[in-house]
């Protein structure tokens, strides 16, 4: 029963994870375009901090020096992603930011990998390289066309997103820290960040903004940060790494399900050959990596991410 309690926690974040790029393209679509990035990605942050605060408190999560310091430089990060990735989904469908975001599950070992000089096997590239094929027929549009800015901005988050990951990682395992309360700094340096960036656009949308666009705010902020990050952080350490990061890895399968039929995003059959080359490199990869990670260590350790 608990082990269904914990993959159904895991399938739910990757769920919530998945349908993030939809939403965030429907609010920005109601609202004023790439005008609004910041704004949404500001109210998204405070209500994602404010939120925090209150599970801080309860809980008597530590936010201390460390906490201090390390969700500084990573808040810098984390918010970096997101807002290339916003910008990205002004640009792109829904569906395609999911499938190019999942690049991120091969750009991180990779990364890592080239961080702590420790080469992944061959069989690892040969799959990175099936997937760049991926990208670029799902990016074609059925021929040679050029990518949008909006993909070149998704594939730019993919690769920040790759090394915020790496350095999550590093970190949590030389520094003893309190996640939640390392996430709580780091949303605040979001919201801190976007206030001082756009203080008039943010409160300019936040006061025409409608019920349906503060639906979609609550959504982000509260879905796909706050939950998302509570259930993963409950969830990874009552199962194993290989199967946390099977049911996390669905998430462009949950992308790719929300843009086609809620959005009606057509992918074409280039498209569909290129999303289908994606996944399978991706997953192969994942697999690969996680036998790599096996050898290298008796207790993989899986490091969590963040839409």
């Amino acid at each position: 029963m608990r082990d269904r309690r914990v993959d159904a926690l895991l399938l739910g974040v990757a769920v919530v994870w998945g349908s993030s790029y939809l939403a965030a393209k429907a609010l920005l679509d109601s609202g004023a375009g790439t005008d609004a990035v910041l704004p949404v990605l500001t109210l998204r942050y405070v209500g994602a901090a404010l939120a925090l605060a209150v599970v801080v408190v309860l809980t008597r999560a530590r936010v201390g020096r460390h906490e201090l310091r390390w969700g500084l430089v990573l808040g810098c990060s984390q918010a970096a992603v997101l807002l290339l990735e916003t910008f990205g989904v002004a640009g792109t469908s829904a569906t395609n930011a999911g499938l190019l975001i999942s690049t991120t599950i091969l750009l991180t070992p990779a990364v890592e990998g080239l961080w702590t000089r420790s080469w992944l096997p061959p069989s690892f590239f040969a799959a990175a390289l099936v997937a760049v094929v991926g990208v670029a027929l799902l990016v074609g549009g059925g021929g040679w066309r050029t990518p949008t800015a909006g993909d070149l901005l998704v594939l730019a988050a993919a690769v920040v997103r790759a090394c915020h990951v790496t350095a999550i990682g590093r970190v949590t395992r030389r520094v003893r820290l309190d996640l939640r309360g390392l996430t709580f700094v780091q949303t605040v340096v979001g919201a801190v960040g976007g206030l001082a960036l756009s203080p008039s656009a943010t409160v300019g949308f936040a006061a025409s903004a409608g019920a349906g666009q503060w639906a979609g705010v609550a959504y982000l902020a509260l879905g796909c940060s706050v939950f998302a990050f509570l259930a993963q952080s409950w969830a990874v350490r009552r199962t194993s790494a290989a199967r946390a990061s099977l049911l996390l890895g669905t998430e462009p399968l949950w992308a790719v399900l929300f843009g086609v039929v809620l959005a009606g995003d057509a992918l074409g059959l280039a498209g569909v050959l290129g999303a289908v080359l994606l996944l399978s490199a991706t997953a192969a990869g994942q697999r690969i990596e996680l036998r790599s990670a096996a050898r290298r260590r008796p207790t993989p350790e899986l490091a969590g991410s963040e839409p």
